[in-house]
C-alpha cells in the first residue's frame, strides 16, 4: 500500500505560479512512476505530467509552463506551475504506480495509487 498526500493548492491570479507537492509513504520505490492528473467538474481525470523511467512527460496544454520533479530521498514529487491560466482551474491529483510506462500511463486507469486531491483555482 502506498499513501499519497498532496499539498500546495490554492487561489492564484492568472499569470501567477503555484508549486504542488506530493509526499509518498508506504511501499514506494524510487523507480516507480509518479504523475499528476487533474479533474474538471463533470469530467474524467486528465493527464498533466509524469516522471517515468528517468524521463518526464507533459500534456500539450501545460508543456513549457509546468515542470514535474521528484526528490527520492524525501519520497516527494513536485509540480511547479507557472503562467497559470483560468482554464487550469481543477482538482489536481498525485498518482503512483510501480509499473513504468509512457503512452499507457497517460490514462488514469493505469495508475494504482492516488492522493486525495488538491484544489487549484486561477482567477482571471
Amino acid at each position: 500500500q502506498v499513501q499519497l498526500v498532496e499539498s500546495g493548492g490554492g487561489l492564484v491570479q492568472a499569470g501567477g505560479s503555484l508549486k504542488l507537492s506530493c509526499a509518498a509513504s508506504g511501499r514506494t520505490f524510487s523507480s516507480a512512476a509518479m504523475g499528476w492528473f487533474r479533474q474538471f467538474p463533470g469530467k474524467e481525470r486528465e493527464f498533466v505530467a509524469m516522471w517515468s523511467v528517468g524521463s518526464t512527460y507533459y500534456a500539450d496544454s501545460v508543456k513549457g509552463r509546468f515542470t514535474i520533479s521528484r526528490d527520492n530521498a524525501k519520497n516527494t514529487v513536485y509540480l511547479q506551475m507557472n503562467s497559470l491560466k483560468p482554464e487550469d482551474t481543477a482538482v489536481y491529483y498525485c498518482a503512483h504506480d510501480v509499473n513504468p510506462g509512457a503512452t499507457m500511463k497517460r490514462l488514469s486507469r493505469f495508475w494504482a495509487d492516488w492522493g486525495q486531491g488538491t484544489q487549484v483555482t486561477v482567477s482571471s
